[in-house]
């Protein structure tokens, strides 16, 4: 069993897009769904979806009531389930804080991206750290390109690339979360 607490964020801001420009990227309604079912599945202990636009809080808010207050609660209730550990939030300052304020730990973040970096953490072992300490981390998961390389630098940690054998990588943010969070909570089967 795991000792440390684990949280993912989806942000939106600053990303790139396919020609390295930073970039304010949309809500995808299927991210939300699946990334909520893939953390309540690995028991993650917060998903926050994380843009700094109003009429894309409302968006999420409005997919949320759906399906935690609306017919969509009451027609599925694995799905409600699984979007009662969602929270929206406007910038990840605002989502470390109220992970701090939870805790009264300093949260540890963990950059993911398909590119990689000098100071760059294998699976095996920041795996060990979450199952052998009551450390707090933070998954970070960018949209569009990928996040801008200045937020990637700050962080504590950066996640080594899902390495697939494959010249191309280009994975949807939902399946690189599952893998993710597959690798990083789920059973060593690989011992």
């Amino acid at each position: 069993m795991r000792k440390a607490k684990v949280y993912i964020a989806l942000l939106h801001h600053p990303m790139y897009n396919k020609r390295m420009d930073v970039v304010t990227t949309s809500v995808t309604n299927l991210d939300l769904h699946d990334i909520a079912r893939a953390a309540r599945t690995y028991n993650v202990d917060g998903f926050y979806v994380i843009h700094p636009s109003a009429n894309q809080q409302q968006l999420i808010g409005d997919i949320l009531s759906y399906w935690q207050e609306g017919y969509g609660g009451t027609y599925n209730p694995d799905r409600k389930e699984a979007f009662e550990i969602l929270h929206r939030a406007e910038n990840l300052a605002q989502v470390i804080d109220e992970i701090e304020k939870e805790t009264g730990q300093k949260v540890l973040t963990v950059a993911t991206d398909a590119r990689r970096y000098p100071n760059t953490i294998s699976y095996r072992r920041l795996k060990e750290e979450i199952f052998t300490g009551d450390k707090v981390y933070l998954l970070l998961f960018g949209t569009g390109w990928g996040m801008e390389r200045t937020l990637m630098e700050q962080c504590d940690y950066i996640l080594e690339p899902i390495a697939a054998d494959s010249d191309y990588n280009h994975l949807s943010v939902r399946s690189a979360v599952s893998i993710i969070i597959d690798r990083l909570l789920g059973e060593f089967w690989f011992q």
